[in-house]
């Protein structure tokens, strides 16, 4: 299904795969129905453990410079499209402090918008001389505007949701962790039973566990590794018999 230039790969099952490596040391050799992906924001986000670090072997987290966050979310665009088959979909979460970037990357590399979702969470971090952020974007991106899956959700779907963050006071989380109603609802919109789902920036595993949930196969890439413990608590991984590491 994959082919990768380092890491490991973690098999949940023969349809469900974790890759730990960067997701430009990775080749399918099958195109996604569904690609999610929520990068990071290129803002220097600190959290007790994060989900994407630069440096796959340290524990602490290091962010997307701003300086380098064009590229970044330029290549990431662009690996996506590649891997994406043509009538397939992106779902693409952003902050609003790149939201510039990541809009440029995502119509350079060919992709159209068909919807811009803005998620509307229950608290945001305290400010005293601005308002205070609570929600994220999500881009919904196709190949072809004339051919793609759309399952409509309700009656009349409408382009803001309202879902709580999950708070896990005491809990040892990969920072930022999204809600797993906010996953599976773009998963259920845009995908059908048995197709393959695509998250090229993992970390927690919350759209492994959806796609186990849902009945969609599904590979996960991850450059660090240490957030392996998290994600198999998440996928409830306890017993070695579930896990095969495969060295590439």
């Amino acid at each position: 299904m994959l082919r990768c230039s380092s890491g490991a790969i973690l098999k949940v099952d023969a349809d469900h795969l974790i890759v730990f490596d960067d997701f430009r040391n990775v080749e399918l050799e099958i195109k996604a129905d569904l690609i999610f992906a929520d990068p990071p924001f290129g803002i220097d986000f600190k959290a007790n453990l994060e989900t994407y670090n630069r440096t796959p072997d340290a524990l602490s987290y290091v962010e997307v410079s701003k300086e380098e966050y064009p590229r970044f979310i330029r290549e990431l665009a662009d690996w996506c499209y590649r891997n994406l088959k043509d009538d397939g979909s992106m779902w693409l979460i952003s902050g609003w402090n790149n939201l510039r970037h990541v809009l440029d990357a995502v119509e350079d590399v060919g992709f159209t918008q068909l919807n811009h979702v803005v998620w509307k969470y229950q608290f945001g971090v305290f400010t005293r001389r601005k308002f205070v952020t609570s929600h994220y974007h999500l881009l919904l991106l196709v190949k072809n505007e004339e051919d793609y899956i759309f399952n409509k959700p309700e009656h009349y779907p409408e382009d803001v949701w309202i879902i709580k963050r999950p708070y896990r006071h005491g809990e040892e989380t990969a920072g930022n962790e999204l809600p797993d109603e906010l996953v599976e609802r773009c998963i259920k919109t845009s995908s059908n039973p048995g197709d393959l789902v695509l998250d090229p920036v993992l970390g927690s595993g919350t759209t492994m566990k959806a796609c186990l949930k849902l009945n969609r196969r599904c590979v996960g890439i991850e450059i660090n590794p240490h957030l392996e413990k998290r994600i198999k608590e998440k996928l409830r991984l306890n017993h070695a018999s579930l896990t095969e590491y495969v060295d590439k």
